[in-house]
């Protein structure tokens, strides 16, 4: 998917305060803490939020995406992570977040977004990512993940069949952040990353620790981590920061001078603001 839908340029902007959240799986909340999250965000008087992923399910990330961007009335930048799949299609979803993006003045699903210019020195680019199974132990796992069950492209594959899907998903990702980020760094010091799934085995943090071989495969994507190292290996003069989830466990990691890491933690039925930028 090639980047032409989001056309928002702000670099006329100064500074920008920005509100990052991740993995906030809107659909365990009920009415009211729903409207309460919501308010939380709105009394921040925020320019824009980012979120990296795993929003809600199939048949409701739409809809709640649009209830976020009609209160806050603030672009929202977001990617999705595997559970905004979950009773769905990979082909629907898309195209349903494709046509969400292209409908809404708020709303922009970065898989579809060239680099959006935040500031005169800070860009933003995204993808969602995907735990690509090329990092850990893949072959010797005992790890089922729901998404082996409830997204009907990887259901009822054999183990060598699901790898293959995976890897491709990864390598998917990959192609977007080398088809974006050369334009980025020629435009600006900063680029911020949006993915889901960490992108780098030292960032793929649970209870403290890099997750173990078992979980590995699943909780990182290294097609993705390849490229963005391997760009700012030429770009020593810019920086990047990525932000992710996925893992449900926080850290930080620097893996170059000019590349960090961070990682968001979560937790079932308490959606929380991971971090407040204010970026210039």
């Amino acid at each position: 998917m090639r980047g032409q839908i989001c056309t928002v340029n702000l670099v006329e902007r100064i500074k920008m305060k920005v509100l990052w959240l991740t993995d906030i799986h809107l659909e365990f909340l009920d009415e009211s803490g729903f409207s309460n999250f919501i308010r939380d965000l709105c009394d921040k008087n925020a320019d824009a939020i980012l979120i990296s992923g795993d929003i809600a399910q199939a048949p409701s990330v739409g809809d709640y995406l649009s209830r976020m961007a009609q209160t806050l009335a603030i672009p929202v930048y977001f990617v999705l992570g595997n559970h905004d799949y979950y009773h769905g299609s990979i082909l629907g979803v898309r195209a349903n977040m494709t046509a969400l993006s292209k409908g809404s003045r708020h709303l922009h699903w970065l898989n579809v977004c060239g680099p959006v210019y935040l500031t005169s020195t800070t860009c933003l680019v995204g993808h969602d990512g995907w735990g690509d199974a090329r990092l850990g132990n893949y072959h010797n796992s005992h790890v089922m993940l729901n998404d082996f069950l409830l997204i009907s492209e990887l259901a009822g594959l054999s183990a060598e069949e699901r790898l293959q899907r995976l890897n491709h998903l990864g390598d998917e990702a990959a192609e977007h952040f080398q088809t974006v980020l050369p334009e980025a760094l020629r435009a600006t010091e900063h680029v911020v990353v949006l993915t889901h799934v960490p992108p780098f085995m030292e960032a793929a943090w649970y209870d403290g620790h890099y997750s173990d071989p078992d979980w590995l495969p699943f909780f990182s994507c290294k097609a993705v981590g390849d490229i963005l190292s391997e760009v700012m290996k030429k770009h020593q003069d810019k920086r990047m920061t990525v932000l992710c989830g996925h893992t449900h466990g926080g850290g930080a990691s620097k893996i170059l001078p000019n590349l960090v890491v961070l990682t968001g933690p979560a937790e079932y039925r308490h959606p929380t603001i991971q971090e407040i930028f204010e970026w210039g």
